[in-house]
């Protein structure tokens, strides 16, 4: 993926929200500019874009919100689902933290890893996806802030916590919940992104985990479909 296709998935992603927040009566209070979901389009047609490159049908790319079975519920919205000859070739999940970060992270975590466990647990139980198992990818776009980059942050608990989180920054927690993700088979890849809107208008971005940027996720892609391919005989 090049650097401009990513830097316009941003661009958008800082586009699409302005335009849902002043769209909303509150101003985007609420979290109206959230809501409306529209601003991570931009990377999901990004993603897309690798799926077709490497001669997955486009009718068989669903977004949409597409369901998925589930175990512990009956089904789950998933926000990119590829299909390939009856084939899950993949589900990815598109996730954005724009401010409140305090606030919402857990809720965050806790959306990714139960959408996760309970797609495997479905796989276990029930085998609905046949002989080749589920593969998952997670994307996460989290505006860079002072609040998000702050170190030393404290964290108690009614007993010893793992040492790796304590005085780590959110963006660090964002980074380390990714890179366990992964290792611990709960997603298959991950992407992670960091954003800045300036007041001058000027939009950057960064990929701060190297196991989870752009060109590891198209490279475990690619590496999926041939998989897929390989074990369909082709």
């Amino acid at each position: 993926m090049k650097p401009e296709v990513i830097q316009q998935a941003v661009e958008d992603f800082w586009s699409k929200r302005s335009k849902q927040r002043k769209s909303q009566k509150d101003g985007g209070k609420a979290g109206g500019e959230a809501r409306a979901n529209g601003h991570i389009k931009g990377f999901e047609n990004a993603v897309r874009e690798i799926f077709l490159d490497c001669d997955i049908p486009a009718k068989g790319i669903r977004t949409g919100k597409p369901y998925l079975p589930g175990y512990y519920r009956v089904r789950k919205q998933w926000d990119l689902v590829v299909l390939y000859k009856g084939v899950l070739v993949a589900a990815l999940e598109f996730k954005s933290q724009v401010g409140s970060v305090g606030k919402n992270f857990n809720n965050r975590f806790e959306e990714a890893l139960g959408s996760a466990t309970d797609l495997a647990a479905a796989q276990k139980k029930n085998g609905p996806f046949g002989a080749v198992p589920p593969w998952l990818g997670y994307v996460f776009v989290l505006e860079e802030t002072d609040e998000t980059e702050k170190l030393n942050r404290q964290s108690h608990a009614l007993f010893e916590i793992d040492p790796a989180f304590k005085g780590i920054s959110y963006t660090q927690r964002y980074q380390e919940m990714i890179s366990r993700f992964v290792g611990e088979n709960v997603y298959d890849i991950g992407w992670f992104i960091t954003t800045q809107r300036a007041e001058n208008g000027n939009i950057t971005y960064k990929e701060p985990l190297p196991t989870a940027t752009a060109r590891t996720l198209q490279v475990a892609i690619e590496g999926r479909i041939n998989l897929v391919k390989a074990m369909l005989g082709e």
